[in-house]
């Protein structure tokens, strides 16, 4: 199945995907911005990771595509709690530096949490962003993200301890954002 969005398409992690994967876990730049951790990975590991992931019933991770550049990152659900309707969100990663703060990720945010909230009946999507990292922050609000709180020195970045913040979207806050803005209206 493929989500669609406005700019971008949402669909199922292939075998081809694979190297694009690997060059994102393991390019530094982007490491710096993420709130967990990334170690170097091999063509192997990045082919058992692959070969693993499907098996999880409570994981589902979508590569981003757009018509004119094709597959150009991956977001997902993680820790699905089927019966109490939450589950965290898979993080934004955009590979291609070029598309980045164009929309991509608003969009495959509205178009996850369209899937997430209408098709899956999920009420609650947790997230997390590093304290430093202002342009993710910015599209988190932007889609309906709340903050919650804040992990204090939860995270070891560039040679020192980091906070995080601690995000949650109800599927009201969805909603709002679709009302306020007319997302979905062509």
């Amino acid at each position: 199945m493929f989500l669609r969005g406005k700019k971008v398409l949402l669909r199922s992690v292939e075998q081809e995907d694979i190297e694009m994967l690997r060059e994102l876990s393991n390019d530094p730049e982007f490491e710096k911005m993420i709130v967990g951790w990334s170690y170097p990975i091999s063509k192997k590991d990045q082919l058992n990771w692959y070969e693993n992931y499907k098996a999880d019933d409570k994981t589902l991770r979508f590569i981003i595509e757009t018509e004119q550049d094709g597959a150009i990152g991956m977001t997902g659900l993680l820790n699905i709690d089927w019966k109490n309707g939450v589950a965290d969100a898979g993080g934004m990663r955009v590979a291609k530096k070029e598309l980045r703060c164009k929309g991509i990720a608003t969009d495959a945010y509205m178009t996850l949490f369209r899937y997430a909230f209408d098709e899956l009946r999920l009420n609650r999507i947790n997230g997390s962003v590093i304290s430093y990292n202002t342009i993710s922050q910015h599209v988190t609000e932007k889609v309906g993200f709340k903050k919650e709180g804040v992990l204090r020195q939860a995270v070891f970045k560039n040679g020192k301890y980091e906070d995080v913040i601690i995000l949650g979207i109800l599927k009201d806050d969805y909603k709002n954002v679709i009302e306020s803005t007319n997302y979905w209206e062509e």
